[in-house]
């Protein structure tokens, strides 16, 4: 086997005490929302450049970084991925999800009406790639937080959609069987009067979130 080579891990000092950085991050991501009210106003390609390089940046299992970021813009392509959501959705709605499911989702008011698909200038499909790879789901997973973390931080709203099944994403975007849909993350600047459920401003405290042992 061939041995690890090692480098110096680079110094980072950040210029507040741990405390207050950490703090200030949680309050920043605190204002993160769900949002299915986007505006057509453009966000550059660079931007979503640096969002999903930020994502890249995750851990995963052995460094095999199980991940596919598909960047779609062009509105053809949106408009079908909205049509396969929506036909999907539909199902979820009418037959797939239990009546809890349900019950559980109406605080929240969400439908099968994706039309933000559409109006979002972004779409990111995130793919979790197969073969030779360990702790995909868990990598993935990682790296979608910090592709949320990044967008936020950069002034851009995001919403996790994940139509079920997710197969129509590899047909629209002609993506081979090796990468499978992961999540569906729209990416732009709220709509003018833009609203979220209140029921969703709701987080679990501190204590029922955090064990100390």
């Amino acid at each position: 086997m061939t041995e690890p080579r090692f480098v110096p891990l680079p110094p980072r000092s950040p210029t507040p005490p741990p405390e207050e950085a950490a703090r200030a991050f949680c309050e920043t991501m605190r204002t993160r929302r769900s949002v299915r009210m986007f505006s057509p106003r453009p966000v550059s390609r660079e931007t979503i450049g640096w969002i999903v390089r930020a994502a890249g940046t995750a851990p995963s299992g052995a460094n095999k970084q199980p991940w596919r970021f598909i960047c779609v813009r062009d509105p053809a392509l949106k408009r079908e991925i909205r049509l396969g959501a929506e036909e999907e959705e539909r199902e979820f709605y009418a037959r797939r999800a239990s009546r809890r499911w349900l019950e559980d989702l109406e605080p929240l008011g969400t439908d099968a009406d994706k039309s933000y698909l559409e109006v979002a200038p972004w779409l990111v499909v995130v793919m979790r790639t197969t073969g030779r790879v360990y702790y995909g789901v868990e990598s993935v997973g990682i790296a979608v937080g910090l592709l949320l973390a990044a967008a936020h931080h950069a002034g851009l709203a995001t919403l996790t959609h994940t139509p079920s099944p997710m197969a129509f994403l590899n047909r629209i975007l002609d993506r081979p069987a090796s990468e499978r849909p992961f999540v569906l993350v729209p990416v732009g600047y709220p709509a003018e009067g833009c609203v979220v459920p209140e029921a969703a401003l709701v987080k679990k405290p501190l204590d029922e979130i955090m064990v100390v042992r």
